[in-house]
Parts: structure tokens; C-alpha cells; sequence
């Protein structure tokens, strides 16, 4: 059995990710934790942010077509999240300035629930969490 996901994306959000890969190439999401557009997770093309030590890969959203999609946070944040499973979804209205759905007139945003105590133990005895 392998570890449990830390993070998912419902339907629609997979499928306006397809979308978005067919216009820009391979993506990646990151979840800054700062106010206004950095509290909603933010979709770059991959390589486009830099990424070092202050970030943590929470896992990485299959597409389907064996694409993956990573998604990041800052430690900061992640000290915040880290009890959490976290659902990547879209809805209308205005996306961040940056993320790659904002012309679509979309936006992605995190659902969360508290991780079970079964999935936290699995993950903080890997040394996860």
C-alpha cells in the first residue's frame, strides 16, 4: 500500500487542466499562502517559478493521458496545511493575475479536509509530516 495522496483535483479542474497544457505545455501548480492572488492556488507552465528548499512537493495530479501536474507549497504554508488533504477545484469568476486560468474566466481554489488519523500516522511514520 502506498502512501496516502496529499492533494486531488475534482473533474472539472483535470479537464480545464487538459486545456490549459494544450495551449501552454506542462504545468505546475504552487500555493504561495499570501494574501489576495497568492491565497489561491496558482497554475504556472512548468519551470516557471523556481522552485528551492523553502518548497514542498505535495504530490502531482494525473491527467490521464500520462501527464502530471506537481503541485508545490512553501513550507511556511505547508506547516499550516500539512493535517490536510487538499482538492484542487475551479469556479467562475476572476483567476488570479498570474495563473494561467485567469483569461478563462475561472478560477482555481483549494478544498481541504483534516487528513484521517490513519492517513497522518501513515504519512508522518514515512516522514512526511
Amino acid at each position: 500500500m502506498g502512501l496516502p495522496e496529499r492533494v486531488a483535483a475534482t473533474d472539472a479542474a483535470l479537464d480545464l487542466l487538459r486545456s490549459l497544457r494544450v495551449q501552454h505545455g506542462e504545468l505546475m501548480f504552487h500555493q504561495s499562502g499570501g494574501c489576495c492572488d497568492g491565497s489561491s492556488p496558482m497554475c504556472y507552465p512548468q519551470g516557471d517559478l523556481l522552485l528551492g528548499d523553502v518548497d514542498v512537493h505535495l504530490g502531482d495530479l494525473d491527467l490521464g493521458d500520462g501527464a502530471q501536474v506537481p503541485v508545490w507549497m512553501t513550507r511556511a504554508q505547508y506547516e499550516y496545511w500539512k493535517h490536510t488533504h487538499l482538492t484542487i477545484d475551479v469556479v467562475p469568476g476572476r483567476g488570479a493575475g498570474f495563473s494561467l486560468e485567469a483569461p478563462e474566466g475561472v478560477r482555481f481554489l483549494l478544498r481541504s479536509r483534516l487528513l484521517t488519523d490513519e492517513e497522518y500516522l501513515t504519512l508522518h511514520e514515512a516522514g512526511v509530516v
